[in-house]
């Protein structure tokens, strides 16, 4: 067992390899040849790429035959921009896959059924919590229909995110800055409000330490009734962007869901956070906290309704980190009973 926890484990370490902003799932998959050696390793490189585990069978050529192939989600069994992996695993000839997570996508799902009618011996369900969590929005798209909301603030240690005279820029430090790029790279979409489109003219791109942006960007999507003025760096050309003329959160995460995003970053002000967070639809919070007071301006979280402490939206801390001077802080809202 603790050879199959090894191999397992080896294939979703390829599959961190993968982009998580991609629309497809981060899988890998490893195989070993009749013997147990190990022969090839493999992963996904985004929509339209060979899958993990054809590029993985691809590297191990006849060696695979009568061997396993370890794959971190369930193969599928459906035909979209490539072929069904269920039939190169057959054509490959090997004689068992384990895999880690079963598909949720009705459209994809059905291959351990497709490999066990052809007489592959199968196993699901190893290292089943490391998988879930390596893919934890896209599993969650795909079961709750909505993308997974990441919502990030920046405020002082007093929760001001802008000083009384409007003034931003900034209120983190560097190194802070630099993170929440990283962050964003991480997303398909990046989710703003028009005041905050409008108040900072902000990029909402993924750029380097010297500036540069990266090559992969994700959409930027305006919310709201006042269309974005010519000129913004919203309409720079520098990466996609869409204007959704709602304040409802459910039609922007379902314009979104549509279009294959599966985690959204929130980056908007406290009138949009506001209003995700009484819809119920923040599934994370991101929080760069430094350490200034001012005493006053805007808070980072408008009105919730909230009248007694009773009714707080409480959240889990899942991760602290210090970046600099100042301090992330990750974490998830718990259900109110």
């Amino acid at each position: 067992m603790d050879e199959h926890i090894a191999l397992m484990q080896r294939a979703l370490d390829a599959a961190r390899m993968g982009p998580e902003a991609d629309p497809n799932p981060r899988v890998g998959c490893v195989v070993t040849d009749a013997a147990g050696r190990l022969v090839a390793v493999g992963h996904h490189r985004g929509a339209g790429t060979p899958h993990a585990e054809v590029d993985a069978l691809s590297r191990a050529g006849d060696a695979a035959r009568g061997g396993t192939a370890y794959v971190t989600l369930e193969p599928c069994d459906h035909t979209g921009r490539t072929s069904p992996c269920t039939e190169a695993l057959l054509a490959a000839g090997v004689s068992r896959v384990v895999y880690a997570v079963t598909d949720p996508d009705p459209r994809a799902a059905g291959g351990a059924t497709r490999l066990a009618g052809a007489g592959v011996a199968v196993e699901g369900g190893l290292l089943a919590a490391e998988a879930e969590e390596l893919n934890a929005s896209w599993l969650h798209a795909r079961r709750a229909a909505r993308p997974w909301v990441v919502a990030k603030t920046a405020s002082t240690l007093d929760g001001r995110v802008a000083a009384a005279d409007g003034s931003s820029r900034w209120v983190t430090g560097e190194v802070a800055r630099a993170d929440v790029h990283a962050l964003r790279a991480r997303c398909g979409a990046v989710v703003v409000g028009t005041g905050t489109a409008l108040a900072d003219d902000p990029r909402l791109t993924v750029r380097g330490a010297d500036g540069a942006a990266a090559p992969r960007q994700p959409l930027r999507v305006v919310v709201g009734l006042r269309p974005v003025p010519e000129g913004s760096h919203l309409l720079d050309g520098s990466a996609k962007t869409l204007a959704l003329a709602t304040h409802d959160p459910a039609v922007v995460l379902a314009d979104l869901h549509a279009r294959g995003v599966h985690r959204v970053l929130l980056e908007g002000g406290p009138t949009i956070l506001a209003a995700f967070l009484a819809a119920g639809l923040v599934d994370e919070l991101v929080a760069y906290v430094a350490p200034v007071l001012l005493g006053a301006g805007p808070s980072t979280v408008a009105d919730l309704g909230v009248r007694s402490i009773s009714d707080a939206v409480r959240l889990r801390p899942t991760d602290v980190t210090v970046l600099g001077p100042d301090v992330r802080i990750t974490a998830r809202p718990l259900q109110r009973s």
